[in-house]
C-alpha cells in the first residue's frame, strides 16, 4: 500500500491541493487518478478545464504522473 497525492495545476500557474488516498498498485491509482478529474468536470459551471491537469506524488513528494483534464475531455463543440 502506497499513499498518493493529487494536485491540480492550470496552464497560469495556480495548484490546488486536492487529496490523498492509499492505493495498492498504479492500476488503482491511474483510476483513481481519472475520476477525481471526471468528478472536477462534471461539475456545473463555465469552467474551462482544458489548461489544467492533475500531478500525482508519492508520499515524499516525488512526481508519479500527470493527467491532462483534457485526455478525458470530448471535442469542443
Amino acid at each position: 500500500m502506497t499513499e498518493v497525492h493529487f494536485h491540480c495545476a492550470n496552464n497560469a500557474g495556480a495548484t490546488v491541493d486536492r487529496c490523498k488516498a492509499i492505493v495498492s498498485d498504479f492500476a488503482d491509482t491511474r483510476a483513481y487518478a481519472e475520476q477525481i478529474v471526471r468528478s472536477l468536470i462534471a461539475r456545473p459551471g463555465m469552467e474551462d478545464w482544458r489548461g489544467w491537469r492533475l500531478i500525482v506524488k508519492d508520499d515524499i513528494g516525488a512526481e508519479i504522473f500527470d493527467l491532462p483534464f483534457a485526455s478525458l475531455l470530448g471535442k469542443p463543440h
